[in-house]
């Protein structure tokens, strides 16, 4: 699985949108550190959560 992601992309956790807009921090194999504008930082395992990038 090839991930589509950098640090600095904005993304939106689909299952939670509540949490906001997030900016990737990093990225180490499957896992995506992400800071959310109202969760905080999260590390999302991709295998299991779907993230969308985000154009602004």
């Amino acid at each position: 699985m090839i991930l589509d992601f950098e640090p600095g992309d904005k993304v939106i956790n689909p299952a939670n949108k509540k949490w906001g807009i997030g900016q990737v921090q990093s990225i180490i194999k499957e896992k995506v550190t992400v800071n959310f504008e109202n969760a905080g930082k999260k590390v999302i395992n991709t295998k299991n959560i779907e993230l969308i990038k985000i154009n602004e």
